[in-house]
């Protein structure tokens, strides 16, 4: 039986027994797409099924994309990794971030992790007053010092340093020097058009999220930390430029990461550096060790520390995962529409498929 055959089973088997509603898996390796599965529904209430075009909204998972989107404009020589921020963007130097530059601000260590000035979930369709915002927010720590979570802060920061460099929306920048060139125009968006959500699946609540310890310091407002439904269900929210969260199908990002890996995105030379370990120490949002490569967490969910170090991805709140693994040549892609309080599923999967295709040297 072949791996596609395998992972068709798994999905299968997690749709029939409940643990799933609707999810995508899609593998590449080494230069061909090995997987590339569905099963369940997109939406439970009409019983639209899922099909390898069904569209996901799917939270931090869109933050590995969000990052390729900095990497290219140092590809293209239009800041560098060491560059301050305020080089580009006069107004984020304020209450100290003068010195913070792109290389921190991939390794979320500017200090700025919450959005600041009160501003809430409804806040973020607003460009110009997030940004403006963030850019006047007084860092944490100091930049470079320590590293925390900047759950939504990431992809403004990204975003805003993009479109001061090119004069284009981060939105746009992804469809033009990503989407495009991969063949995967409709599939893979910071902000979905009108025409297109018709093809988002619909988000479900799973279980309660389990309590965070009493004692966890909560930077982070409950909207930045915990995923829910009505979020990535809302048609405005859906079709705003929130860069640190996306759209896509599991094909698309998944391609995306196979794209990174074989030099058609980015050279040997700069892959290298952006998968090497960028900044190690403890979370100040979750109080768990973080090991950072440059706008992407080290290792593979569930996976040992010491398995392929390089391996470099995002998880995303409720379940979904992408990641590539640089010494197999593999990317892997999960999207779902359950939203659950763990990773089980992709864990699962990923176990599956590093298995079939070769543990890491």
């Amino acid at each position: 039986m072949t791996l596609q055959h395998r992972v068709q089973g798994v999905l299968d088997e997690l749709v029939a027994t409940g643990a799933e509603t609707g999810l995508q898996v899609a593998v590449h390796h080494r230069g061909h797409r090995v997987v590339d599965v569905v099963a369940g529904v997109a939406d439970g209430t009409t019983g639209r099924p899922v099909t390898s075009q069904t569209l996901f909204f799917s939270f931090s998972t869109a933050k590995g994309v969000a990052a390729l989107i900095a990497h290219l404009l140092v590809r293209n020589g239009l800041i560098g990794y060491d560059t301050p921020v305020a080089e580009v963007w006069p107004e984020f130097g304020a209450h100290g971030k003068e010195t913070a530059t792109l290389r921190q601000m991939l390794t979320h260590t500017v200090g700025v992790p919450a959005m600041p000035g009160g501003l809430g979930l409804t806040d973020l369709t607003d460009w110009p007053r997030a940004c403006a915002a963030i850019a006047g927010a007084e860092p944490r720590w100091p930049p470079g010092t320590r590293t925390g979570y900047h759950s939504f802060t990431f992809g403004f920061l990204v975003g805003e340093i993009a479109r001061r460099v090119t004069g284009q929306p981060v939105r746009r920048l992804l469809h033009d020097w990503v989407a495009v060139p991969l063949g995967i125009a409709g599939e893979l968006y910071f902000g979905v058009p009108p025409t297109e959500l018709a093809r988002i699946a619909r988000l479900e609540d799973a279980e309660p999220h389990p309590a965070e310890p009493a004692e966890h310091d909560r930077i982070l407002a409950p909207w930045e930390r915990q995923p829910r439904a009505s979020m990535g269900n809302s048609p405005d929210f859906l079709q705003a430029d929130v860069p640190s969260v996306g759209i896509f199908t599991a094909r698309g990002i998944a391609t995306v990461y196979a794209a990174i890996l074989d030099g058609r995105l980015i050279a040997a030379d700069q892959l290298a550096e952006l998968s090497e370990v960028a900044f190690e120490g403890t979370d100040q949002v979750s109080g768990n060790p973080a090991r950072l490569a440059m706008g992407y967490p080290l290792g593979r969910v569930g996976a040992p520390s010491d398995e392929a170090p390089t391996i470099f991805g995002w998880p995303g709140g409720g379940g979904s995962y992408a990641y590539a693994n640089p010494t197999t040549g593999t990317s892997f892609a999960v999207t779902k529409n359950r939203l659950t309080p763990d990773f089980a599923t992709a864990q699962r999967l990923s176990d599956m498929v590093t298995a079939e295709l070769g543990p890491p040297a």
